[in-house]
């Protein structure tokens, strides 16, 4: 029987720069796997993933304030790590650190010109207005400083982007940043965040990173329910209807081979499944898959990607057609 394998829990950011250049010096490859924590069977996939491709592994644990705006679940979404790394401690092979910053918007440095502007201001105004208006990150809110940003600017307008704003800006900030800290040769991805992958692969490809970006598919329990962190919030009900959004992504599938290839028909048949069910859509969209442009009828390789509201939980899921 294989022994477990304990992680290197590691929390500062000079120190991880330190342990991935002293194992690349020993000839090591590295894996990361990005998370926000509360580990389910679908990350738990990615691990084994990422083990396939480097000679050790690095599991990021890190709720990322910048890709959550003022108003979304930042302060309700479900954190648990020492359970989380229990779980890994379940993973075949094990992995070889858990990368778990307290903070990695905190500059210490900047505190006093932070102070001293928030000191001049109208606090009656607050922080989303100093800049002209429009929607701002909990970063931006809080004033820590912070202000430089990743965008991926065609890539990140639709679908998820059209409803969270600062999201994807959030995130490819928040990767680019953990890149500059872990140094990685792969990185792994879920495709159950299908926009996010697209999107972090164009940012490799645009700014040269010379990390090779994996897409992982989407692991479902056994009712069909892509898995995810927030489903822990969904009551027995809730999670019933939930069970809409895979059923209408199957069936859809299911048509186009049976000849339907009309976008238009497609979604409608979603969006009705999922409203009979009691969910709230956000968005249903049938997209090319490199260039996530919307589609009128299907002929080439296409995602359909799905948003909807069960009571106060948002979840995404999406199927790949391939013609």
């Amino acid at each position: 029987m294989e022994a477990v394998k304990e992680p290197e829990i590691i929390t500062d950011k000079n120190q991880m720069r330190k342990w991935s250049r002293a194992m690349r010096c020993k000839g090591k490859t590295l894996a990361l796997v990005p998370t926000m924590g509360y580990l389910h069977q679908g990350h738990l996939s990615l691990v084994d993933e990422a083990r396939k491709h480097a000679n050790l592994t690095v599991v990021s644990i890190y709720v990322n304030p910048g890709q959550f705006s003022p108003s979304e679940d930042l302060s309700t979404y479900p954190s648990d790590f020492r359970r989380d790394v229990l779980k890994l401690l379940s993973v075949p092979g094990g992995v070889d650190v858990v990368f778990h910053p307290y903070n990695l918007y905190d500059y210490k440095t900047d505190r006093r010109n932070v102070e001293e502007k928030e000191d001049n201001v109208d606090r009656s105004v607050g922080w989303r207005n100093l800049e002209g208006g429009g929607e701002v990150s909990c970063v931006e809110e809080k004033g820590t400083g912070h202000e430089t940003w990743v965008r991926v600017e065609r890539l990140e307008k639709g679908l998820c982007g059209k409803s969270r704003p600062v999201f994807f800006r959030g995130v490819a900030t928040v990767v680019t940043k953990l890149f500059n800290i872990v140094e990685p040769d792969v990185a792994v991805f879920g495709k159950k965040d299908y926009q996010q992958w697209k999107i972090i692969q164009r940012m490799v490809r645009d700014l040269d990173f010379s990390i090779r970006i994996i897409g992982s598919e989407v692991v479902r329990d056994n009712d069909g329910l892509a898995m995810s962190s927030r489903n822990v919030h969904l009551s027995v009900v809730e999670r019933e209807k939930a069970l809409s959004v895979s059923r209408s992504l199957f069936k859809a599938k299911l048509s186009t081979t049976e000849g339907c290839k009309s976008s238009k028909s497609l979604r409608d048949m979603i969006i009705q499944t999922i409203e009979e069910a009691g969910g709230k859509v956000d968005y249903v969209e049938i997209v090319e898959q490199e260039s996530l442009e919307a589609v009128d009828e299907i002929k080439n390789p296409v995602v359909v990607c799905v948003a909807a509201w069960f009571g106060k939980v948002r979840l995404i899921d999406n199927i790949e057609i391939d013609i």
